[in-house]
């Protein structure tokens, strides 16, 4: 796999040990990072793919969300190294609890950002085509989100508990 120089230079030599996320430093350190990479997507989607600003700013908004409230401030992941079971996780439960009104609308455009910040990330050579594809695979999952959804408001004396089991948040890096 090759990185695109054409695309972005910037983003040549991007050494992906820095988003590494061992402590608070790191985290406040990472999350900064992830927004110049939010940059760079919304270059990307504006200038080479001749996407609508406003349409651009909703991907970077809804990957933002994604990325630097539950990857980096959750989870405490390296977000060049996850696995797609992370967006089942945020989407079918920590999203849901995390929300005061969840609801398919806003998810909807918090998936569709974060398959178009792979997709980027795999264009420029930084993750592998496979990965970009589980994730958008997984973004596309939205009955099976409107349902947890819909399972979460119908919860009934200690149903919580197999609500939570059904989709669970762990395994989650200490």
């Amino acid at each position: 796999m090759m990185v695109s120089a054409e695309l972005h230079p910037l983003l040549q030599g991007l050494n992906k040990t820095d988003y590494n996320v061992r402590n608070l430093d790191d985290e406040i350190r990472v999350d900064k990072l992830c927004v110049d990479l939010l940059r760079h997507l919304y270059q990307d989607l504006t200038q080479q793919s001749r996407m609508a600003p406003e349409q651009a700013g909703a991907h970077c908004q809804g990957a933002d969300y994604f990325l630097r409230e539950f990857i980096v401030g959750e989870c405490r992941e390296n977000l060049f190294t996850i696995e797609a079971l992370r967006i089942r996780q945020f989407a079918g439960h920590w999203y849901i609890i995390r929300t005061p009104e969840p609801n398919l609308t806003e998810l909807k455009n918090i998936l569709s950002g974060t398959a178009e910040f792979y997709r980027f990330l795999s264009r420029q050579g930084l993750v592998a085509e496979a990965t970009a594809n589980q994730v958008s695979s997984q973004c596309l999952e939205l009955d099976y989100y409107q349902q947890r959804i819909e399972d979460f408001w119908t919860i009934v004396d200690d149903g919580y508990g197999a609500w939570q089991q059904a989709c669970p948040l762990e395994p989650m890096t200490d």
